[in-house]
């Protein structure tokens, strides 16, 4: 950490011995860690303590994590990392649309945890701003001007539909987190197609072969099966 204050952290986690390991571990990593152990804690410390971040447990005993996901959503746009037991995809997929910025399944280790708590405070610093894709991006031998709209690949000129640029610029955007089939549904086609996930499958794969290397094996864009799909921060 660089900042000379802490950057505030709150851990919403009912088991003692979790929050035990996210204290020690935060604190030896320059974070400040604020625990509740029930959502109604919770709410009370991010309403007052305004963090940086915000690590959810889904398993608490007055409420569910992803329905108090929601309920943050509603008023803050304070990074929400979950970390639970359940790994299903259908509680990986809900808790993103609900509003979380990512998911991580117990048991994890430090190393991954600190790492996608970067990603997620770096997404938010530059969402600060005004909120639409970089100027530029260089990834992978991938060179974009969102000003200019060019697109080349290790210097040669990409042609993409419209479709395919608004998927590159949205993931761009979002560069880092996880964006489930139904919210890049609603952000490019519209709400009315949000069921229609065979939209992002098809134009991804399309996308995919005028901007890798390897289509086969992205470096650009992770697949997160049965979830969607995240831009990588870098190859």
């Amino acid at each position: 950490m660089n900042d000379s204050a802490p950057s505030k952290v709150v851990v919403v986690e009912d088991e003692p011995q979790m929050r035990r390991f996210l204290r020690a571990s935060l604190g030896a990593h320059g974070y400040h860690p604020l625990e509740a152990g029930t959502a109604a804690e919770a709410i009370a410390l991010i309403t007052s303590h305004n963090p940086a971040l915000i690590l959810l447990d889904l398993g608490l005993p007055d409420a569910d994590g992803i329905d108090l996901t929601r309920e943050l959503r509603g008023w803050t746009r304070t990074p929400i990392i979950v970390i639970s037991a359940r790994g299903r995809e259908d509680d990986k997929v809900e808790a993103l649309d609900a509003g979380a910025d990512d998911y991580l399944t117990k048991p994890f280790g430090v190393g991954e945890l600190l790492a996608r708590m970067r990603v997620a405070l770096r997404h938010a610093a530059s969402r600060e701003g005004a909120g639409e894709a970089p100027p530029t991006l260089s990834l992978a031998g991938l060179e974009v001007d969102f000003t200019a709209r060019t697109v080349r690949l290790d210097g040669e000129p990409r042609h993409l539909t419209p479709i395919e640029f608004k998927l590159l610029a949205l993931l761009a955007r979002h560069q880092g987190k996880v964006l489930t089939h139904r919210q890049i549904l609603t952000e490019v086609w519209g709400p009315g197609y949000a069921d229609q996930s065979h939209y992002v499958r098809v134009h991804m794969a399309e996308l995919r072969k005028k901007i890798e290397r390897e289509p086969a094996r992205p470096r650009v864009v992770a697949t997160e099966p049965g979830v969607g799909y995240r831009m990588r921060v870098e190859a």
